[in-house]
């Protein structure tokens, strides 16, 4: 009994050890993660009937602006966890409180959408209180961790600091009643801060001490739950298709379709060690861990794509197939595009088979915009669009896998 009350007491926090071995996500990492679902699911269901209704700028901005307040909350917590995770009672709580956050700014979502659909003000009250109540609780930990652990406090409290600069900046804009676009050198004041804010604190105190496999698994596992939004939207494609014309060639194109996006985009992200190289070059996680962001971002707006494929297979579009497979493909580019320049960032080199991957990719997905110019079927379209992520699996477990191997043996074991 004396052990389970130690277990649960709180306990300094003073730094995890970056080599902990078999150190894995905790069960409260994953239940906070689930939260991140219904924000996304707001952002993706707004986003796709802006752009069934051929609203393209509107929808685009307001995913864009959603998306990155969320990824980026995730962010701050998940490296701060890494590094600090106690799992005591007063660290679950402040955890709840972000939970609490995240879903008040997926209450807040629809109403981004709306203004900025509208050219009205900025309505994102909502969505700022909740990111409030995120970044509260986060500075709480912040402050505990400066107080508990002196080696990181300079960082903590620089961090901290920051982070409450930005809460100000971000609920003084509240006030100003502007539209997005006039409010567009405020915003990037603000984003300059937020994603400033690790990078001046690592300046004037000494980084935490991150897990790299860790935190590389916990970035796997956001985009796993990223690309639920892909199945969702398979699935809503799906049933429009059967809901318009019964089961048919076109139902069973689009299921295979959605789920080999799905699951072509998951191979290609857990082909590359990405533990092992952090571990190995730890001054490489900056541009990864932003990096992350835009691949998060991309998946998303896959899954918002597939919703919208939704739209214009059951009739309730002002869209064709041409624009519908635009917004699939184009989220697909992006996401392959930014696989390929993180991982030749990670590993220091640009391989030549890589740009003939990226080509075949880019080939069928510009084959899938011409087919259904030419007429073809959603269904059709969406299986080249599918090939993109295909070719690039092919290409490794043909010939790739030889690459990286090399590639590997050279940054693991080089200076």
């Amino acid at each position: 009994m004396a052990s389970a009350e130690r277990q649960h007491s709180l306990r300094p926090m003073t730094g995890r050890d970056p080599d902990e071995p078999y150190r894995t996500a905790t069960p409260l990492e994953l239940l906070f993660d689930l939260t991140f679902v219904a924000a996304f699911a707001q952002a993706a269901d707004h986003a796709a009937h802006l752009m069934a209704e051929g609203h393209f700028g509107s929808a685009v901005v307001a995913f864009v602006f959603v998306t990155f307040a969320v990824c980026w909350a995730w962010v701050n917590f998940s490296w701060f966890a890494s590094a600090f995770d106690t799992d005591d009672w007063f660290c679950r709580v402040m955890t709840m409180v972000q939970m609490v956050g995240v879903l008040v700014l997926a209450l807040g979502v629809p109403q981004v959408f709306e203004s900025v659909d509208h050219g009205e003000p900025l309505d994102n009250g909502v969505v700022v209180a909740g990111y409030v109540v995120m970044r509260v609780a986060l500075v709480a930990q912040l402050v505990r961790a400066a107080r508990q652990d002196p080696e990181h406090r300079r960082f903590a409290l620089t961090y901290a600091a920051a982070i409450a600069v930005a809460q100000v900046g971000w609920t003084a804009v509240l006030f100003l009643r502007l539209t997005i676009v006039e409010l567009l050198p405020f915003l990037v004041v603000l984003y300059a801060v937020e994603l400033g804010a690790p990078v001046i604190a690592a300046r004037r105190g000494r980084f935490p001490p991150w897990h790299a496999h860790h935190i590389a698994e916990r970035y796997g596992l956001f985009v796993i739950i990223t690309l639920g939004e892909v199945i969702l939207g398979t699935i809503a494609a799906v049933a429009a298709v059967v809901g318009r014309v019964g089961w048919s060639v076109e139902a069973v194109l689009v299921v295979v379709a959605g789920t080999g996006l799905a699951f072509g985009i998951w191979w290609t992200y857990f082909v590359v060690p990405t533990g092992e190289i952090l571990a190995r070059h730890r001054r490489r996680a900056w541009v990864w861990g932003y990096g992350g962001i835009v691949v998060f971002t991309a998946v998303a707006a896959l899954g918002a794509g597939l919703h919208v494929a939704a739209f214009v297979a059951g009739g309730e579009a002002s869209i064709g197939v041409v624009q519908a497979v635009l917004v699939i493909a184009v989220p697909v580019l992006v996401t392959l595009l930014a696989y390929f320049s993180i991982y030749a960032y990670l590993v220091g080199a640009v391989d030549p088979f890589h740009v003939l991957l990226v080509g075949g990719g880019v080939a069928s997905l510009v084959g899938a915009v011409a087919l259904a110019a030419l007429g073809a079927g959603l269904g059709v379209c969406l299986v080249l669009v599918m090939l993109a992520p295909a070719v690039v699996v092919v290409g490794y477990e043909t010939v790739g896998h030889r690459h990286m191997s090399e590639v590997l043996a050279r940054v693991l074991d080089g200076p």
